[in-house]
């Protein structure tokens, strides 16, 4: 299990995120940033933040599960530092 791929990804306020099947979009003060995430990965926003599960058990889900969601914060991160 994927220690990293466990946490939620906040939203701040101000940082708009959308979840498009595999695409993940943020925009925010600094800018824009898109980004397709992996096929063995999904991804999936609510009220608390930016949720990032593998899709089955097999290593490679595993394996890109906590990059997906690094992913993810990196692009937060950047729209609003």
């Amino acid at each position: 299990m994927s220690r990293i791929g466990k946490k939620l990804v906040p939203v701040p306020t101000g940082v708009t995120v959308n979840v498009s099947g595999q695409d993940v979009a943020v925009k925010g003060p600094k800018g824009e940033l898109k980004a397709v995430l992996a096929e063995h990965v999904t991804a999936k926003l609510d009220k608390e933040g930016v949720e990032v599960q593998p899709r089955d058990e097999s290593k490679v889900a595993r394996s890109c599960w906590g990059m997906s969601r690094t992913i993810v914060a990196n692009m937060i991160r950047g729209v609003t530092q």
